[in-house]
């Protein structure tokens, strides 16, 4: 995993190890760019937080033309839409948890579905044995530690 120092913002140290680390082509490194940002700024608004209007204009583009046209999703859409289907469904359940004040360690994993493309994409661009191989380290992106994601609802957790 790379080392960023606390010098590069989320999305920076995310790009970095899917070129760096994952060796990502470029069009896939800017698909799951686009899905991470318009998730991180769907799940802002959804939790009540501002998402100014130059966000909401790129947002507008990249969910109607930027995700669906990229070369990459273009490419391998039959296997990366279901994918990408269950990430969203697996978000809605864990929101609804979240908002009904049951989140536990099931809604923390399952909070977290965008991992499964980011492996899904390394998967189809170096095969399985490399996939395998580094399926940790796409494990270890996933920087929310789950006492901070309880201390969100104030709850305990076993």
């Amino acid at each position: 995993m790379m080392a960023d120092g606390g010098t590069l913002s989320a999305t920076e140290s995310l790009r970095a190890n899917l070129t760096q680390v994952f060796r990502l082509p470029e069009d896939c490194v800017q698909w799951l760019l686009d899905v991470w940002d318009c998730i991180q700024a769907f799940d802002d608004y959804a939790d009540g937080d501002p998402v100014s209007r130059e966000r909401l204009d790129s947002l507008i583009w990249s969910s109607l033309v930027g995700l669906p046209g990229n070369p990459w999703f273009a490419a391998h859409s039959g296997r990366l839409l279901p994918i990408l289907s269950q990430a969203v469904l697996k978000w809605l359940a864990s929101d609804r948890a979240e908002r009904d004040g049951s989140a536990d360690a099931r809604s923390f994993v399952w909070r977290a579905g965008y991992y499964d493309l980011v492996l899904a994409c390394v998967l189809l661009a170096h095969g399985p044995q490399n996939a395998a191989r580094v399926a940790n380290l796409v494990m270890l992106l996933y920087g929310e530690r789950f006492e901070d994601y309880m201390s969100e609802f104030g709850g305990k957790h076993a």
